[in-house]
């Protein structure tokens, strides 16, 4: 910068190059933080002499009092300002102590978290979501959110305000000037550098006194260890026996002593053991063998099955299906009880997965193979209903725990399954045939109609274009209802299965009672389809006729072939 640059004379010239030196020399520009002199100090004011500067800086005394100078100051001591104008449109020099400290204080706070540093601050009074923090060494405020004060919840920090603390800088804004601060993160760096100290006090296989249970969870259950580490052990590091919760075994307080199985440096984490203090008792497999039968205890009952111990540590699994050949769906604690002792034969030993399967059925008599024994298929047995649906019966076999499935389809040969279904109640007593037994899959399937014979046996001796004779039941626009001789099933001939000539096909023909004769037009046993048709039985006779009668000797059959032997008889006589 050049000032009076308009003077000539030699004199000016040299106080202008000394003038400018000396510009040059202290950076005098605006927006820089320069050092000046306190030269008077007064009640509301005090001036600062830079050199270089045509008038003296005049600093509010109340900003002094913000940044804490106010009574600190004496004259000739030099502070910061910030040179905020050279000259304003008054003439004067403007220039901020303020400013001056919020800038080297947030160039502090750049530098320390560029260098991941900790700041001393102090926490000076609470505000919506957290507190404000005082940089000691700037006095600049930053916010510290509500959960970064501590690593655990605090209902009280009224003993924090004040007091000189470090905070980790965990984010800056440059644009709004905005510091955010964390007291969290110091105090667990703290407790991460405490815990890594005692956790080198632990190597793997060391059995670890009188630890206390602290507190548990889903997936294992927390130890603490000479009231300075937590430990976890875990829910399969319990027991050899099954756990599904820690709180099955362990009270809060108690002791136990621990084995220490893994350390992880990285993490500070110590897992630990118990059932590692005792000796593995599924190394005792070998003592017991597949198909043989063997005393379990009940530890467990869920509503899935059991869980039982052969032997204190070795524990399996009962499941319900494999409780009673005949309950499958009842609930295992309707049947036994913690503490029973109970047999079971071993169906499956699983070295690699350490599984073992147990069955308590396979120790009791399978009914249903005394069942097909003693009343094999095409049997008759006595039965109660015990229960049904909008399909089927089911009946209580008598002498026997088993429940045989009757079909709706399976109860009467005549009548609409459903509607037949409909007659029968629970407690209802039945004679049944048994129809089919599987003895794999615990089935048997039984039959009411099947206790009389088949109306369709009544053809069983039939074909189609056979000839039956059969009575009408009754007639109406569709056809005629008729019932073959000696047989139970009505059928329908249609309307246009009753005469050749449609003009013949009227069923008002008919009467009921009348006995008719009609033809089998079709015959499925298997698929229990039988169709009758008078219209079948008159092309069956035409073409029997015409079969007959167009041979030549078949005329000797018909009416006037005797009168044409008589009339040639006659002729023959007259001639001679």
């Amino acid at each position: 910068m050049e000032i009076y640059k308009d003077l000539k004379s030699p004199i000016n010239k040299k106080f202008e190059e000394l003038l400018n030196s000396q510009l040059s020399k202290n950076k005098i520009e605006e927006g820089k933080i320069i050092e000046g002199k306190v030269t008077k100090i007064t009640e509301k004011f005090v001036f600062i002499f830079i050199p270089g500067l045509k008038s003296e800086p005049v600093i509010d005394i109340n900003e002094l009092k913000m940044i804490g100078l106010k009574d600190k100051l004496n004259i000739g001591e030099t502070i910061p300002v910030l040179l905020e104008k050279i000259e304003d449109k008054n003439g004067e020099v403007v220039a901020s102590a303020l400013k001056a400290q919020k800038i080297k204080g947030w160039f502090k706070l750049e530098q320390s978290y560029e260098n991941n540093e900790s700041i001393v601050g102090k926490i000076t009074s609470k505000c919506k979501g957290g507190v404000i923090v005082e940089h000691v060494d700037t006095g600049s405020l930053m916010f510290c959110p509500g959960s970064q004060i501590s690593d655990k919840p605090l209902k009280n920090i009224d003993h924090l305000i004040g007091v000189e603390q470090k905070f980790a800088i965990i984010k800056l804004d440059k644009v709004r000037g905005n510091a955010c601060v964390s007291r969290r993160q110091i105090v667990s760096s703290n407790k991460r550098e405490d815990k890594a100290k005692i956790i080198e006090k632990f190597n793997v296989g060391d059995i670890i006194k009188d630890a206390v249970v602290k507190g548990y969870s889903s997936f294992g259950c927390f130890f603490e260890v000479n009231n300075e580490i937590d430990v976890l052990v875990h829910l399969q590091e319990i027991s050899y026996s099954r756990v599904n919760h820690p709180d099955e075994i362990f009270n809060i307080g108690e002791k136990h002593n621990l084995k220490v199985i893994s350390i992880d440096k990285e993490k500070l984490q110590i897992g630990c053991s118990i059932k590692q203090l005792s000796p593995d008792p599924f190394e005792h497999i070998s003592n017991y063998e597949i198909g043989k039968n063997y005393k379990v205890k009940v530890d467990k009952i869920t509503d899935y099955g059991c869980f039982c111990s052969l032997e204190p540590g070795l524990s399996t699994l009962l499941h319900s299906s494999e409780m009673s050949w005949t309950k499958r769906n009842v609930a295992p604690k309707k049947l036994f009880k913690v503490g029973d002792m109970i047999d079971c034969v071993i169906t499956e030993i699983d070295k690699e997965k350490r599984r073992i399967a147990i069955s308590h059925k396979l120790t009791i008599e399978n009914p249903y193979e005394t069942l097909a024994n003693k009343y094999p298929v095409g049997s008759e047995i006595d039965g109660v209903v015990s229960s049904l649906n909008e399909y089927a019966l089911y009946i209580k076999l008598n002498d026997f725990e088993i429940d045989g499935f009757l079909h709706a389809n399976d109860l009467s040969y005549l009548n609409n399954p459903d509607e037949e279904l409909k007659k029968y109640k629970k407690g209802d007593t039945l004679k049944v045939k048994i129809l089919e037994i599987k003895k794999e899959d615990q089935k048997v399937r039984v039959g009411l109609k099947q206790m009389g014979e088949d109306p369709f046996d009544w053809f069983k001796e039939k074909k189609v274009n056979d000839i039956i004779t059969v009575q009408v039941i009754s007639t109406d626009n569709k056809g005629l209802t008729v019932k073959p001789e000696k047989c139970e099933l009505n059928f329908l001939i249609k309307k246009s299965n009753i005469a050749v000539n449609s003009s013949d096909a009227r069923p008002s023909r008919f009467v009921g009672g009348e006995r008719i004769d009609a033809a089998i037009s079709e015959l499925n046993l298997e698929k229990r389809k039988v169709s009758l048709s008078i219209k079948l039985l008159e092309e069956l006779q035409n073409k029997e006729a015409v079969s007959k009668f167009s041979s030549p000797l078949s005329g000797k059959n018909l009416p006037f072939s005797s009168l044409s032997e008589k009339l040639g008889d006659k002729k023959n006589k007259d001639d001679e």
